[in-house]
């Protein structure tokens, strides 16, 4: 496994982020956003999953402040924003 961790470019996994975080604002823009919002939620643990697994050196601008901090705020957001997106049932976004 230290191999692995010595060919990952530093920017590999906020890219890996950024991506699934993309691809839940294209499904927000597309008038799905529950879908949107349990992507970018998605997004938010999966930054925090790479958070906990990487060495420092290798985790990029993922790491902010300590490693705890940073697992506890993306893991809690990333949960409320998917629960939030999976419990509302009544209503849309629809002004028209």
């Amino acid at each position: 496994m230290a191999g692995i961790r010595t060919r990952l470019p530093v920017y590999a996994p906020v890219m890996l982020v950024m991506l699934i975080a993309a691809a839940g604002m294209v499904r927000v823009l597309t008038q799905h956003w529950r879908e949107g919002a349990v992507l970018l939620g998605g997004a938010l643990l999966v930054a925090g999953l790479l958070r906990i697994l990487l060495p420092v050196d290798r985790v990029g601008l993922l790491a902010i402040r300590s490693r705890p901090v940073d697992v506890l705020c993306y893991a809690a957001f990333g949960v409320v924003m998917t629960a939030l997106a999976v419990t509302i049932t009544r209503g849309s976004f629809d002004f028209g």
